[in-house]
């Protein structure tokens, strides 16, 4: 750089880690010379990608250290050539990027379902107009309906569903239990049972880390979630049911790097709970990969299988990087302020409870989590049916008691070993 004195710089590499564009940037920064990128190996493989069109500024995903995950989706998810996929929560960070790889794989019709039309609307003319595809059927339905979700299941008979529909904002669902428990437990309880009576083959749950030893009624309604799963791979034999776990999604809906980059631009401050707050991240594309293929793996018993998202991320860092990525220096051109943790939050989260045990699968970075006593089904489903009354009645002071107890006291008295079959 400084024997050339470039006026910009082009990193193009497309499977360079974080720690390799973090020190380019770093050396460019000092220089005050631009640095711009190529697409990255996620990018290209989410392909439509024309590199001559898509430089672009580095992104805080380029710089955080982590060696990139790379799978060959048109391998691993091999599984759904020629299926019928159905996503739902298809328009959301999640679901919609499960519908643009599992287009690449080639099914036999891509089922796209979402209760938000905006969101359904665009993933559609996503689909139809700049990626051509044109297997896919768009269905306005909401997760929480069982006629409606039973007779869209009857409808396509879908062979594999990915259960990506959630509300996932903690501080909205700690003022709304009764819509959090709806929307993440009972509703995944309806698709779980209207996909097997449909005589679906897979079903596979997207989890969170904050359904472990939770401390929110989102995460207490997630767990429930995962309860729910484990509880249909035992009482349907007939589909391959799984829930996948994984930590934050770098710049999905609602994220911590949305939320900072708008501070940024409007020139702060960037608000960081704690200085020692930590969490775990992954790329879009990078956690979609890894949930299809997680997605033909474990003996479908409700297992949870959970991804290696590296290691944990210090927010503060994740800050410092992102104002100097748009030009600024930290504390000096924008202020950091630390607020305090919101009710339940907490400064780390663990990707596994104290009553489970990480156990390698055949998959790379996707470990099976195995519990020492395993949930008694009959008492999953007692226990959804009395929360259900509780939401149906809109009781949220017991239902908030209730959820309460659950986190304390999972399972309770009826925690048992399931039979060996």
């Amino acid at each position: 750089l400084d024997e050339t004195d470039p006026d910009e710089v082009i990193i193009a590499i497309p499977s360079a880690p974080g720690t390799l564009r973090a020190k380019d940037v770093a050396a460019c920064r000092e220089r005050r010379i631009r640095v711009r990128t190529l697409p990255t190996v996620f990018e290209l493989l989410r392909g439509g990608v024309q590199l001559n069109r898509q430089l672009r500024d580095v992104q805080v995903e380029d710089v955080l250290g982590r060696d990139p995950i790379v799978v060959e989706i048109d391998r691993v998810g091999a599984y759904l050539q020629d299926k019928v996929v159905l996503v739902t929560g298809a328009g959301g960070s999640i679901g919609s990027e499960l519908c643009r790889q599992i287009a690449r794989v080639g099914p036999k019709l891509l089922v796209m379902l979402d209760h938000a039309e905006d969101n359904l609307f665009e993933i559609e003319r996503e689909m139809l107009d700049e990626r051509h595809f044109s297997n896919a059927e768009s269905v306005l339905a909401d997760c929480r309906e069982p006629h409606r979700m039973l007779e869209t299941m009857q409808r396509f008979r879908p062979d594999v569903v990915f259960h990506a529909a959630a509300y996932k904002h903690v501080p909205l669902m700690e003022a709304n239990p009764l819509e959090a428990v709806r929307n993440n437990a009972i509703a995944t309880r309806i698709t779980a049972e209207t996909a097997a009576a449909a005589k679906a083959e897979r079903f596979v749950l997207i989890s969170t880390d904050k359904a472990v030893n939770p401390k929110t009624v989102m995460g207490a309604s997630k767990a429930m979630a995962e309860w729910i799963v484990e509880a249909a791979g035992h009482a349907h034999p007939g589909t391959r049911f799984a829930s996948v776990r994984f930590g934050n999604v770098l710049a999905s809906s609602g994220s911590v790097v949305p939320i900072f980059r708008g501070q940024i631009e409007r020139g702060g401050p960037v608000t960081v709970t704690h200085p020692e707050m930590t969490r775990y991240f992954m790329t879009i594309p990078e956690a979609v990969q890894l949930v299809i293929r997680a997605g033909d793996i474990g003996a479908g018993k409700g297992e949870v299988v959970v991804l290696d998202m590296g290691e944990p991320v210090k927010i503060v860092d994740l800050a410092h990087n992102m104002i100097r990525l748009a030009g600024y220096e930290p504390e000096a051109d924008i202020a950091i302020e630390f607020t305090q943790p919101r009710p339940g939050e907490k400064l780390s989260e663990v990707l596994f409870s104290e009553n489970e045990a990480a156990q390698p699968t055949a998959a790379k970075r996707i470990n099976r989590a195995v519990r020492a006593t395993p949930f008694d089904p009959d008492w999953i489903d007692s226990t959804l049916t009395a929360l259900e009354a509780l939401v149906l009645a809109g009781d949220e002071a017991n239902l908030a008691e209730r959820v309460v107890d659950l986190i304390a006291s999972p399972g309770g008295d009826a925690t048992k070993v399931v039979p060996a079959e």
